[in-house]
Order: structure tokens, then C-alpha cells, then sequence
């Protein structure tokens, strides 16, 4: 006799519920019982979906690493349109939400997280490493257009840009956006033509 409702997608039911639970309380209190709780759910079906709770939050980080890297098309597509200041403030303001940040906070937190994120083939820092090298492509893409002077090393410009992005989302929060255009314009300022 069935004991329960049938999920429609159980993954990303539990996905969802993390993800509250990252933003209402923080890296520190996500715990499988939680992100049951928030799920509504038993922590069977946890289980029953993943081998272990550093399994699931390895998928979660995974999950939205994907995410990262479907923007990255999205985002080279606009270079040579719009202005490279507007374009690199957007996809830092999406590519630094809420959600994000708390999940670069749980990838420090967790070694057995990066262990197992590391073995997956993420960069060696996960999800920041995966937006450096989005904003690197479009770099590379706006100097070959010749919007940013030929000899800018975007090696070296996209992990300023994301560290100090990431920066002032970790201080500013959802004020975060004209401190981020601020820090392009900055980092940039050099560069662009």
C-alpha cells in the first residue's frame, strides 16, 4: 500500500528547498533534516535519490554550475553589442546572486564538498572558477572585435573582476549592483576602446 504522495521531480523539489535554506539561514544550518523539512518530505527520499547528503550538495553545486556555463553561450553572443561595462555588470549581477554566494560560502565550508567537486572535474575552486572562465571567453571575445585594447590580458582581468565582484556582494548584498558597474568600469578602465 503506498505510504505517500508521488514526487513529480524529487531532485529539484530538494534542490529548491536548499536553496531556501541557504539564503534564509545560511551555509552553517543546511543540513539534510533541513532541506527535508523545507521539502516537506521524509529524509528517505533524500536517500533514495542520493547516496549521501555531500552527494546531493555535490549535485546541487554541479546543478548550478550547468547554469554558469549555459549563460557563458549567452553571453559571448553579446559581444559587440551594448557596451562591455553593461554587459559584464549584468552577467556578474546574475552570475553573483543570492543563491550563489551562499553557495560559494558551503563549497569553503565543506571539505569533503570540494573533494568530491574536484573529482567531478570542477575548477579548484568551484562555481567562481566556472564564471572566471565565462567572463574570460567574452573578454576574448570583445578584444578580438577590438572593443578591448588587443594586448589586455583577460587571464588576468576576469579573476580580478569576479574577486571583486564577489567581494561586493559578500558586503553590499542587494545594493550590489552599482558597486559591481563601479569595479568594471575600474578594472577596465585601462582597456577598453
Amino acid at each position: 500500500m503506498p505510504t505517500g504522495v508521488a514526487l513529480r521531480d524529487p531532485r529539484q523539489q530538494l534542490f529548491d528547498a536548499a536553496r531556501r535554506v541557504l539564503l534564509r539561514d545560511g551555509a552553517s544550518e543546511l543540513t539534510s533534516r533541513a532541506v527535508t523539512a523545507e521539502a516537506g518530505v521524509s529524509k528517505g527520499v533524500l536517500h533514495r535519490h542520493f547516496a549521501d547528503f555531500d552527494a546531493f550538495l555535490t549535485e546541487l553545486v554541479l546543478d548550478r554550475i550547468a547554469q554558469v556555463e549555459a549563460h557563458a553561450a549567452d553571453l559571448v553572443d553579446r559581444a559587440g553589442s551594448g557596451t562591455v561595462t553593461d554587459n559584464l555588470t549584468t552577467a556578474l549581477v546574475n552570475g553573483f546572486d543570492p543563491v550563489v554566494v551562499a553557495i560559494v560560502v558551503l563549497v569553503i565550508a565543506r571539505d569533503e564538498l570540494r573533494t568530491r567537486l574536484r573529482a567531478a572535474g570542477t575548477a579548484r575552486f568551484p562555481l567562481v572558477g566556472e564564471t572566471t572562465a565565462v567572463v574570460a571567453g567574452y573578454l576574448r571575445a570583445e578584444r578580438d572585435l577590438g572593443r578591448i585594447a588587443p594586448d589586455a590580458d583577460v587571464d588576468v582581468l576576469a579573476p580580478t573582476l569576479i574577486g571583486a565582484a564577489h567581494l561586493r556582494f559578500t558586503e553590499n548584498g542587494p545594493e550590489a549592483p552599482e558597486s559591481v558597474r563601479k569595479v568594471v568600469t575600474t578594472v577596465l578602465a585601462g582597456v577598453l576602446r
